[in-house]
């Protein structure tokens, strides 16, 4: 329940909408890792897919009202093709980045899909990355999840080397595998420590400045977050991936709730089930089994974005879907 009692603002969220449905190719997401929210609302999202089914990876381009627009990339080492894609971010073109774990690069594209170009080089030495994974835009920084190097590194949006912060380590300012990256609208970075169950704060420069969590399934505690990002309120959103659900803090990083799925089937749900009498009827007896809790709750949400017009979207991974909340403008008294 949210509650707004000695100074302390809480707010209420509903859920809007689900987007997606699980597809390796066309209007659904398969496996997918992360999206990124650019111009008129366009969500690309990040398909990872299956070693054994290649065909998945790729890009999606849809909006928020479940248009399909197309998709773009596949699978392979060449120019503009992934095998581990991870994360994705835009800049204030509407450039598209994308990184991958495999391959050890970031490739880029135009707002369309075009290919751009690339760079990257694998290794430990300054400006060279092992399994980079998270990417955050900011002023003409790309900022860097340098996953298997346990440090964040930042470069110019050609890829020139300018700085970083960050060693392997459990103390803090230390990582244990670093994964998704928000910004606040002072320019902090915000780092979802992987292994180490907790989310990070670092000042632009990458001064340590608080941490948020710890290893468990309680309240304010996480097991693998992997995406994190902040409103313009202040209030950080964290994927508990492991935990199966979305938790929301104060810019403090007290617990203000957490979501767990409240999906209902999307418009393309509803296309395919109406060209498959059998899925219908599969469909009707695992309701009919829980009551369609299994259905609505997430499995391994992966990324968590605000909108410009500051609806949520959870993606969530393991069901091939976005979910939508929305966020009370005002706080609720209660």
């Amino acid at each position: 329940m949210s509650t707004h009692f000695f100074g302390i603002k809480d707010w209420a969220f509903s859920y809007s909408h689900s987007v997606g449905r699980n597809e390796f190719a066309g209007t659904g997401f398969r496996n997918p890792t992360d999206l990124a929210i650019g111009a008129n609302d366009v969500a690309y999202v990040v398909n990872r897919s299956y070693e054994n089914r290649n065909d998945g990876i790729h890009i999606t381009m849809a909006t928020l009202e479940e248009e399909y627009i197309r998709e773009f990339s596949g699978y392979g080492e060449g120019e503009g093709e992934f095998v581990w894609p991870s994360s994705i971010a835009l800049d204030a073109q509407g450039n598209v980045y994308v990184s991958d774990e495999w391959l050890n690069r970031i490739s880029i594209f135009d707002k369309d899909g075009k290919f751009l170009g690339r760079w990257g080089k694998s290794g430990s030495g300054d400006g060279e990355l092992n399994k980079p994974s998270g990417l955050a835009i900011r002023n003409g920084t790309l900022i860097v999840s340098d996953t298997g190097n346990h440090r964040i590194q930042q470069f110019t949006l050609d890829g020139k080397y300018q700085s970083q912060f960050g060693s392997f380590g459990s103390g803090p300012g230390q990582f244990n595998m670093p994964w998704g990256l928000g910004l606040d609208t002072e320019g902090n970075i915000f780092v979802a420590d992987w292994r180490n169950d907790r989310i990070q704060k670092f000042s632009a420069d990458g001064q340590w400045l608080a941490s948020f969590g710890q290893s468990g399934s309680g309240i304010g505690q996480f097991k693998r977050p992997s995406s994190v990002c902040v409103d313009q309120d202040g209030d950080i959103y964290v994927s508990d991936r492991e935990n199966d659900r979305v938790q929301i803090l104060a810019p403090n990083g007290r617990f203000i709730t957490s979501l767990t799925g409240d999906h209902q089937l999307s418009k393309w749900g509803r296309e395919k089930l109406q060209s498959n009498p059998d899925m219908i009827r599969q469909r009707a007896l695992a309701i009919t089994h829980d009551g369609g809790k299994y259905e609505k709750s997430f499995s391994h949400p992966t990324a968590v974005r605000i909108d410009s017009k500051g609806r949520i979207a959870v993606l969530d991974s393991t069901r091939g879907r976005i979910q939508v909340y929305m966020k009370s403008k005002d706080p609720v008294l209660v």
